[in-house]
């Protein structure tokens, strides 16, 4: 958005989500835009999360937008293991059950898998959603396929990256650097895809 001098001026957009590094992995993918994260706007109260992605991503997105007044990005992501019938699922962070941090779910995912026979195909699926406060929302989705580790690798990333090795890879995407995971996640693809969906918005 040009400021008519040659310059840019910076679009505000909110990352309607409580996981702090999943807000830090949408900001550095929105470089052209000011990024606010819930802790610089007014207390929001989001519905509880049901099991569809696209509802889940699209009523958090309307929910912040509304609330701030700020256009507002959510998504909703899970890993969907083969061998478990494609769970977690939308449930993946809630996955093992109350109280497990991130190394507490991908432990309980691991002893779910302890007899499956390897290769343990999965995949990375994530819906994004960007909501305006008059209601209005574009949707768009990407996803990382690969295969469950039989025991974690890697100090970077969160949640079950280091258990997760993307198809084409011989690391867990734990052990890839911030611009490599970017460019083949499942929350980067989706995010590409909802870019123009978001910028034909603002034009049209």
């Amino acid at each position: 958005m040009a400021d008519g001098q040659g310059g840019s001026v910076a679009r505000k957009m909110l990352v309607a989500s409580q996981n702090p590094g999943k807000a830090r992995e949408i900001a550095r993918i929105l470089v052209d835009w000011e990024v606010l994260s819930l802790a610089d706007v007014d207390p929001v109260e989001f519905p509880e999360e049901g099991g569809d992605y696209a509802e889940n991503a699209r009523t958090k997105a309307l929910v912040a937008a509304k609330a701030t007044g700020v256009p507002s990005i959510a998504d909703d992501s899970g890993l969907e293991v083969a061998a478990l019938g494609g769970a977690p699922g939308p449930y993946s962070a809630r996955y093992g059950g109350p109280g497990l941090d991130d190394r507490g779910r991908y432990e309980a995912l691991l002893d779910a898998l302890c007899d499956a026979p390897t290769p343990r195909g999965a995949r990375f699926y994530c819906v994004a959603a960007c909501a305006w406060p008059d209601g209005s929302s574009v949707i768009a989705d990407g996803e990382c396929p690969g295969e469950i580790l039989i025991g974690p690798r890697g100090e970077g990333g969160f949640g079950y990256d280091p258990v997760f090795q993307p198809e084409g890879f011989d690391r867990a995407m734990a052990e890839m650097s911030r611009e490599e995971k970017d460019a083949i996640s499942h929350r980067g693809r989706a995010l590409a895809a909802l870019a123009p969906l978001i910028h034909s918005h603002l034009v049209g």
